[in-house]
């Protein structure tokens, strides 16, 4: 443990979230038509206890950290194997698995060890080596195992979170951009092929995503009423509590996958406006950072948890506006879910610890 090391953290980065915190519980307090229950008072009791280990975790010597990244991939890829095993079943798809009572939904947490995973990786590996067949092996292995456990529970939102994520911070590492360019060829020649292995469920969102009204009272009905709630809340707003698309529960869903639309219901545009700006910045201060840093495992773990924080938030608000198909990715922070906040909490811990190391130490020992 670093304690000396609490007077370097970066208070900002600190501040921001946990103003992303209390904008999370006033959301959910307003899902909860001006109720704590039974929403907005658990994700405040959620988040004390995070709190705590976040902070533990941002004092956590970094060479621990960098020690046993691939043993925490590897533990919690077996936490993602044991849900075909033990898992329970939710919302049509076999997600969670219960520890001392407690459910966690392992395909959250995995995002976490697939970014260190991967940052080391790369830490040890020379630029101009990055792009040989050889070291393309184990981070191909990192993203598709995981990847596929998740396709097949079955939640293509999250399964396709973590392939982009895995895919972005190789293209952060250093490898070639024409090599995802020929991987978007074949993906892209593919989609006939792989269009026939999607459950029914799935081809319907990516129909409704298209096309809303092919069922305006059925399948396309989020979509429909997310983006009237938006439009309704105009420039400013109906004001706190206030909108009939949330006050009369016409959005389904809205303490998780919707709940930047009863945000924008109610504060409007500008409303909006601020708080994508207030995720900017929770996102742009580890990237900064890292701009700085020379050591490689450090440099592509914030800016793989950058990254993973960037995809949430733009999945999510353009699965609310209707330019993305409704896949089930929550709001950091915002959206109610006790995995997904666990998971960014975690992230946050890192960030900060990541932020306050040397900037001139390159390598670890």
């Amino acid at each position: 443990m670093r304690f000396n090391n609490i007077f370097n953290l970066n208070y900002l980065f600190i501040f921001v979230t946990l103003l992303l915190i209390c904008i999370g519980v006033a959301a959910l307090y307003s899902a909860g038509e001006g109720s704590f229950y039974p929403w907005s008072i658990k994700h405040l009791i959620r988040f004390s206890v995070f709190f705590i280990g976040m902070i533990v975790i941002a004092l956590v010597d970094i060479k621990l950290i960098f020690k046993y990244s691939y043993l925490f991939f590897i533990i919690l890829l077996v936490l993602l194997f044991s849900v075909e095993i033990i898992g329970s079943f939710g919302k049509g798809a076999e997600r969670w698995i219960r520890i001392f009572g407690v459910s966690i939904q392992p395909s959250e947490l995995i995002k976490v060890g697939i970014i260190t995973a991967l940052a080391k990786h790369y830490h040890s590996i020379k630029y101009d080596n990055i792009g040989n067949l050889q070291h393309l092996i184990v981070p191909l292995f990192i993203i598709f195992i995981p990847f596929s456990l998740v396709i097949i529970q079955p939640d293509l939102g999250t399964s396709l979170s973590i392939f982009l994520l895995g895919i972005l911070i190789m293209f952060a590492s250093g490898l070639r951009i024409w090599k995802f360019a020929l991987g978007l060829c074949v993906g892209l020649i593919s989609l006939p092929f792989l269009w026939n292995y999607l459950k029914p469920y799935q081809q319907s969102r990516i129909k409704i995503f298209l096309n809303p009204d092919l069922d305006p009272l059925g399948k396309g009905y989020h979509i429909i009423q997310s983006k009237i709630a938006i439009g309704s809340g105009g420039i400013r707003g109906n004001g706190f509590l206030g909108g009939s698309q949330s006050s009369l529960d016409f959005i389904p869903e809205k303490e998780t996958d919707f709940a930047f639309s009863i945000f924008s219901e109610q504060f409007g545009f500008i409303g909006a406006l601020i708080l994508l700006l207030i995720f900017l910045i929770l996102i742009l201060t580890p990237i900064i950072s890292s701009l700085k840093i020379q050591n490689t495992f450090i440099k592509i773990a914030l800016l793989g948890f950058s990254v993973k924080l960037l995809a949430e938030v733009f999945i999510n608000v353009g699965m609310t506006l209707g330019i993305l198909p409704v896949v089930g990715v929550a709001l950091p922070f915002m959206s109610y879910g006790g995995s997904s906040l666990l998971s960014n909490m975690i992230i946050c811990a890192l960030i900060i610890n990541f932020m306050s190391a040397d900037k001139k130490v390159k390598y670890f020992r």
